[in-house]
Protein backbone atom coordinates (compact mmCIF):
# COMPACT_ATOMS: atom_id res chain seq x y z
CA UNK A 1 0.00 0.00 0.00
CA UNK A 2 1.43 3.79 -1.13
CA UNK A 3 1.70 6.12 1.93
CA UNK A 4 -0.64 8.43 2.13
CA UNK A 5 -0.32 12.28 3.03
CA UNK A 6 -1.31 13.19 6.48
CA UNK A 7 -4.41 14.46 6.62
CA UNK A 8 -4.15 17.84 9.05
CA UNK A 9 -4.90 21.35 8.66
CA UNK A 10 -3.82 24.74 10.28
CA UNK A 11 -6.53 27.60 9.77
CA UNK A 12 -7.01 31.34 11.10
CA UNK A 13 -9.65 33.27 10.26
CA UNK A 14 -9.52 37.24 11.70
CA UNK A 15 -12.07 39.71 11.36
CA UNK A 16 -13.48 42.43 13.16
CA UNK A 17 -15.96 40.09 14.96
CA UNK A 18 -13.70 36.96 15.97
CA UNK A 19 -10.06 35.76 15.76
CA UNK A 20 -9.90 32.26 15.22
CA UNK A 21 -7.83 29.41 15.13
CA UNK A 22 -8.09 25.56 14.36
CA UNK A 23 -5.88 22.72 14.34
CA UNK A 24 -7.51 19.24 13.02
CA UNK A 25 -6.46 15.94 12.38
CA UNK A 26 -8.66 13.99 10.00
CA UNK A 27 -7.37 10.91 11.22
CA UNK A 28 -7.33 10.83 15.05
CA UNK A 29 -8.43 9.49 17.63
CA UNK A 30 -11.09 11.98 18.58
CA UNK A 31 -9.07 14.41 20.77
CA UNK A 32 -11.18 17.77 21.14
CA UNK A 33 -9.59 20.97 22.99
CA UNK A 34 -12.30 24.04 22.83
CA UNK A 35 -11.69 27.86 24.32
CA UNK A 36 -14.51 29.47 22.23
CA UNK A 37 -17.02 31.21 24.87
CA UNK A 38 -19.91 29.09 23.66
CA UNK A 39 -19.80 26.08 26.01
CA UNK A 40 -23.10 24.05 24.55
CA UNK A 41 -21.61 24.17 20.61
CA UNK A 42 -18.40 23.05 22.55
CA UNK A 43 -20.49 20.36 23.33
CA UNK A 44 -21.61 19.80 20.55
CA UNK A 45 -18.49 20.08 18.73
CA UNK A 46 -17.17 17.39 20.46
CA UNK A 47 -19.13 14.98 19.28
CA UNK A 48 -18.23 15.40 15.89
CA UNK A 49 -14.62 14.71 17.18
CA UNK A 50 -15.30 11.62 19.33
CA UNK A 51 -17.46 10.32 16.88
CA UNK A 52 -15.50 11.25 13.04
CA UNK A 53 -12.52 10.19 14.97
CA UNK A 54 -11.44 13.57 14.13
CA UNK A 55 -8.82 15.58 16.75
CA UNK A 56 -9.55 19.40 16.87
CA UNK A 57 -8.67 22.34 18.80
CA UNK A 58 -10.55 25.13 17.91
CA UNK A 59 -10.21 28.79 19.80
CA UNK A 60 -12.36 31.51 18.96
CA UNK A 61 -12.34 35.37 20.69
CA UNK A 62 -15.04 36.44 20.11
CA UNK A 63 -17.76 39.29 20.03
CA UNK A 64 -19.88 37.80 22.68
CA UNK A 65 -20.74 40.59 24.08
CA UNK A 66 -23.50 41.47 21.64
CA UNK A 67 -24.48 37.84 21.14
CA UNK A 68 -22.93 34.07 19.77
CA UNK A 69 -24.23 34.64 16.10
CA UNK A 70 -20.61 35.83 14.56
CA UNK A 71 -18.65 33.17 16.62
CA UNK A 72 -20.72 29.70 15.73
CA UNK A 73 -21.04 31.01 12.44
CA UNK A 74 -17.10 31.91 11.95
CA UNK A 75 -16.14 28.66 13.56
CA UNK A 76 -18.21 26.95 11.27
CA UNK A 77 -16.80 28.74 8.23
CA UNK A 78 -13.10 28.01 9.18
CA UNK A 79 -13.71 24.15 10.31
CA UNK A 80 -15.02 23.78 7.02
CA UNK A 81 -12.12 25.65 5.24
CA UNK A 82 -9.51 23.31 7.59
CA UNK A 83 -11.43 20.05 6.58
CA UNK A 84 -11.24 21.33 2.97
CA UNK A 85 -7.74 21.87 3.21
CA UNK A 86 -6.63 18.38 4.62
CA UNK A 87 -8.55 16.29 2.78
CA UNK A 88 -6.54 16.77 -0.26
CA UNK A 89 -7.59 16.09 -3.71
CA UNK A 90 -10.02 13.05 -2.11
CA UNK A 91 -8.17 10.65 -3.68
CA UNK A 92 -9.11 6.83 -2.51
CA UNK A 93 -11.84 8.25 0.36
CA UNK A 94 -15.19 6.90 0.19
CA UNK A 95 -16.64 10.38 -0.38
CA UNK A 96 -20.19 8.92 0.79
CA UNK A 97 -21.44 9.02 4.61
CA UNK A 98 -24.49 8.46 6.24
CA UNK A 99 -25.25 7.38 9.89
CA UNK A 100 -28.68 7.50 11.94
CA UNK A 101 -28.24 7.76 15.69
CA UNK A 102 -30.84 7.97 18.23
CA UNK A 103 -30.69 9.15 21.81
CA UNK A 104 -33.75 7.99 24.05
CA UNK A 105 -36.53 9.44 22.33
CA UNK A 106 -34.79 11.16 18.83
CA UNK A 107 -33.57 9.45 16.09
CA UNK A 108 -31.83 11.84 13.34
CA UNK A 109 -29.75 10.86 10.19
CA UNK A 110 -27.00 12.43 8.66
CA UNK A 111 -25.99 11.95 4.68
CA UNK A 112 -22.46 13.83 3.48
CA UNK A 113 -21.33 14.14 0.23
CA UNK A 114 -17.88 15.75 -0.38
CA UNK A 115 -18.90 16.40 -3.59
CA UNK A 116 -17.48 19.72 -3.87
CA UNK A 117 -20.58 21.64 -4.51
CA UNK A 118 -22.04 22.97 -1.47
CA UNK A 119 -25.61 22.52 -0.68
CA UNK A 120 -27.36 22.14 2.97
CA UNK A 121 -30.80 20.87 3.78
CA UNK A 122 -31.32 20.77 7.49
CA UNK A 123 -34.70 19.80 8.56
CA UNK A 124 -34.99 20.04 12.12
CA UNK A 125 -37.89 21.77 14.13
CA UNK A 126 -37.03 22.33 17.39
CA UNK A 127 -39.91 22.91 20.03
CA UNK A 128 -38.51 25.72 21.68
CA UNK A 129 -35.74 28.50 20.93
CA UNK A 130 -33.36 27.66 23.40
CA UNK A 131 -30.58 24.92 24.78
CA UNK A 132 -29.84 26.46 27.92
CA UNK A 133 -28.18 30.05 26.61
CA UNK A 134 -27.72 28.93 22.94
CA UNK A 135 -30.26 29.94 20.07
CA UNK A 136 -30.86 26.57 18.30
CA UNK A 137 -31.50 28.96 15.29
CA UNK A 138 -27.47 29.18 15.05
CA UNK A 139 -26.77 25.34 14.25
CA UNK A 140 -28.10 26.37 10.93
CA UNK A 141 -25.59 29.32 10.82
CA UNK A 142 -22.92 26.81 11.84
CA UNK A 143 -23.89 24.38 9.37
CA UNK A 144 -23.94 26.25 5.93
CA UNK A 145 -20.41 28.16 6.87
CA UNK A 146 -19.37 24.30 7.14
CA UNK A 147 -20.96 23.18 4.44
CA UNK A 148 -19.80 26.16 2.11
CA UNK A 149 -16.15 26.13 2.75
CA UNK A 150 -15.86 22.45 3.01
CA UNK A 151 -17.89 22.38 0.04
CA UNK A 152 -19.81 19.48 0.00
CA UNK A 153 -23.23 18.24 0.22
CA UNK A 154 -25.33 17.82 3.72
CA UNK A 155 -28.67 16.52 4.71
CA UNK A 156 -29.84 16.75 8.14
CA UNK A 157 -32.94 15.20 9.07
CA UNK A 158 -34.33 14.98 12.70
CA UNK A 159 -36.73 12.38 12.06
CA UNK A 160 -38.63 11.99 15.73
CA UNK A 161 -37.93 13.64 18.75
CA UNK A 162 -39.09 16.12 21.84
CA UNK A 163 -36.04 17.10 23.78
CA UNK A 164 -34.06 19.60 22.51
CA UNK A 165 -30.75 18.67 23.82
CA UNK A 166 -31.24 15.22 22.44
CA UNK A 167 -32.19 16.24 18.87
CA UNK A 168 -29.19 18.60 18.63
CA UNK A 169 -26.95 15.57 20.11
CA UNK A 170 -28.60 13.12 17.48
CA UNK A 171 -27.76 15.62 14.99
CA UNK A 172 -23.85 16.20 15.66
CA UNK A 173 -23.05 12.63 16.63
CA UNK A 174 -24.40 11.51 13.03
CA UNK A 175 -22.77 14.17 11.86
CA UNK A 176 -19.60 12.72 12.67
CA UNK A 177 -20.37 9.34 12.21
CA UNK A 178 -21.29 10.50 8.40
CA UNK A 179 -18.12 12.18 8.20
CA UNK A 180 -16.13 9.52 9.44
CA UNK A 181 -17.35 7.09 6.79
CA UNK A 182 -16.99 9.71 3.76
CA UNK A 183 -13.45 10.85 4.84
CA UNK A 184 -12.37 6.47 5.32
CA UNK A 185 -10.14 5.30 2.44
CA UNK A 186 -11.69 2.55 0.02
CA UNK A 187 -8.63 -0.21 0.39
CA UNK A 188 -10.35 -1.24 -3.46
CA UNK A 189 -10.11 2.19 -5.03
CA UNK A 190 -6.60 3.73 -3.32
CA UNK A 191 -6.02 5.69 -6.31
CA UNK A 192 -8.51 6.58 -7.89
CA UNK A 193 -10.55 10.09 -7.42
CA UNK A 194 -14.09 8.69 -6.37
CA UNK A 195 -16.05 10.59 -9.72
CA UNK A 196 -16.43 9.69 -13.41
CA UNK A 197 -15.56 13.61 -13.62
CA UNK A 198 -11.56 12.11 -12.48
CA UNK A 199 -11.66 15.65 -9.96
CA UNK A 200 -14.03 16.55 -7.14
Amino acid sequence: MSSRPDRMAEVSRDTSETKIAIKLNLDGTGKTRFKTGVPFLEHMMDQIGRHGLIDLDIACQGDLHIDDHHTVEDIGITLGQAVHQAIGDKQGIRRYGHAYVPLDEALSRVVVDFSGRPTLMHRVDYRRARIGGFDVDLFDEFFHGFVNHARMTVHIDNIRGKNAHHIAETIFKAFGRALRMALEYDERAENVIPSTKGSL
